[in-house]
This record gives structure tokens, C-alpha cells and sequence, in this order.
């Protein structure tokens, strides 16, 4: 049996060791079974799974009904996810296409662009990747890159960026203008949480792939991110294009009710609302539930 290397030398638990904050450092130690790491976060442990399970069955069944509804009338939806590092947006994309047809229901993960796509216009490729009548695009990251992630890497320049909140607007604006069901989902984790979810990454071979040189030098730039987050909520959580914030530090509820508010804005024929459930108003809700992600 293979052998395998720890990613990146153990960059993450060196920075446990050595780099994290004290109080940070101490949640992750003392951290044990289904205990929620983030004091602020509503519920003190995870669903239990006999709870999830019944309630994600139901919402499989109506996410059935949605794709039946998009099939037979040529709807267009597309779903952005973003959020932190490690806030589950893979996890939860999957537990929303796990059932349906994939060739009705496309997941988009875009790696970084080519040098011809770094030539063109910033949102070509991605329009490219838009659903047609009868599709579904899921969005494992999107343009909102521009935003964070570039901006904290030094990957564009100031005047990329700022070109980039003085178009998103309108071009967000077109796609819901053109009759797509649009939604933009951010999903956030506490920092002691997504250090130990990396950790957990960095033991597990099979997860080992998940890791990134990004993910390991971002772990320094927690406020940096912050700021940038911050800013980006403020110029682009929009009337027409509002932003969803759901905080994943359970990653159960978090699937729970990003489903739940996908299906609820949806107007598929046959929804069952006793099956599709309420959404939880204490971890889902807009920009103004965004947590001090700091513990």
C-alpha cells in the first residue's frame, strides 16, 4: 500500500503549532466529537443524522420535481456558490446534484484562466458556461473571484478590481433581465473551524487533493479576506441579484438550508411546502447574519 506524503509538508498543522492564534489554537485542540467550534454560532453541536437524513430525503424528492419543472419548461437557473475556504461549497453542490440528470444539471469549477481568457473581457468565460433552456449551472466559485480571492493575492490590479464592481451590477442585471432564476449563495465558517476542517484535509489521503497552496498561504490572510468580504458585500449585495448568506459551521444545516432556499424561490409545479421545510432564519439569511468569523 502507497505511502503518502503529507501535503505540503504539514504547512497546516505547523501553522496550528506556530502561526494561529492562541484562542484559535485552543478551540481546535479542545475540539471533540459533533461540538460547533464558533461561540456565536446558534447551536452548540451538528444535526443529529437521523434528523438530516429525513429531512434531506424529502428535499431530494423536491429537488426531482425542480429538475422536471426546468425540463419541461426550459427554465434557466444558475446557483453561485462562494465562501471561505474549506466553508463546504463542493459538499453542499454535491448534495444538490447527487440525484439529478447530469445533463440537465452541470457543475461549473473553472480552473484559472489561460492566457488567452486573461486577454478577454473578465466575464467572457463565464458566460460561456451559462445554462441553456432546460439547464441548471451550479457555480463552485465564479466571477466573484475578481473580488476576494484575486484582490488578497495580489493577482489584479486596483483598477481590475474596481472595474469589476462597476460591471457586475449590469451584468448580473442581464442575466435576470434575460429570465434566468439567479442566486447567489456565500457560505461562511468560523476561523477555528476552517483550520480544523484543513486539518482534517491534510490527514486524510483521500482528501488530500482538496488542498491547495492557496488554502495553505490563506491562512495568514484571515482579516485580509475579512476586509475584502466585507467590501464585496457592500457594493454588490444588490435588489436584483441579493446575496444569501448561510453559515456553514455545521455543514448538515447548511445543506439543509441552502436547498430549502434554492427550491423556495423556484415556481416548479407540485413543490411540497410541508416537505421542503422552513428556513432556519438564525444561520440563513442576508449579509447582516455574517458572524465574527475571527473565532
Amino acid at each position: 500500500m502507497k505511502d503518502f506524503e503529507t501535503p505540503f509538508d504539514g504547512a497546516v498543522t505547523r501553522f496550528l503549532q506556530e502561526g494561529a492564534p492562541e484562542h484559535i489554537r485552543k478551540a481546535v485542540e479542545r475540539a471533540g466529537g459533533r461540538k460547533v467550534l464558533a461561540p456565536s454560532y446558534p447551536y452548540r453541536k451538528e444535526m443529529a443524522r437521523k434528523e438530516y437524513e429525513a429531512a434531506f430525503e424529502a428535499l431530494q424528492i423536491e429537488l426531482a420535481r425542480m429538475q422536471y419543472w426546468v425540463q419541461e419548461t426550459g427554465a434557466r437557473v444558475v446557483v453561485v456558490f462562494e465562501g471561505r475556504d474549506a466553508a463546504g461549497k463542493g459538499g453542499t453542490i454535491k448534495r444538490f446534484t447527487q440525484n439529478l440528470n447530469p445533463r440537465v444539471a452541470r457543475v461549473v469549477a473553472l480552473p484559472k484562466p489561460s492566457d488567452t481568457e486573461r486577454g478577454q473581457w473578465y466575464f467572457q468565460r463565464y458566460v460561456e458556461h451559462l445554462p441553456s433552456t432546460g439547464e441548471i449551472a451550479f457555480f463552485d466559485r465564479s466571477w466573484y473571484n475578481r473580488a476576494v480571492v484575486e484582490h488578497v493575492f495580489g493577482f489584479c490590479t486596483p483598477q481590475e478590481r474596481e472595474r469589476f464592481f462597476i460591471m457586475v451590477p449590469e451584468y448580473e442585471r442581464l442575466l435576470v433581465t434575460e429570465g434566468i432564476h439567479f442566486f447567489k449563495i456565500w457560505l461562511t465558517v468560523g476561523r477555528a473551524e476552517q483550520l480544523r476542517r484543513f486539518l482534517e484535509r491534510e490527514a486524510d489521503p483521500l482528501k488530500h487533493w482538496k488542498l491547495s497552496r492557496i488554502d495553505i498561504e490563506g491562512l495568514s490572510r484571515w482579516e485580509a479576506y475579512s476586509e475584502a468580504i466585507a467590501e464585496m458585500f457592500a457594493r454588490t449585495h444588490l435588489p436584483h441579484a441579493p446575496w444569501t448568506v448561510i453559515r456553514a459551521d455545521d455543514k448538515r444545516r447548511a445543506r439543509l438550508n441552502a436547498m430549502r432556499h434554492v427550491l423556495g424561490g423556484l415556481p416548479y409545479h407540485g413543490k411540497d411546502v410541508a416537505a421542503l421545510g422552513e428556513i432556519d432564519p438564525l444561520i440563513c439569511g442576508g449579509p447582516e447574519i455574517m458572524p465574527d468569523e475571527n473565532v
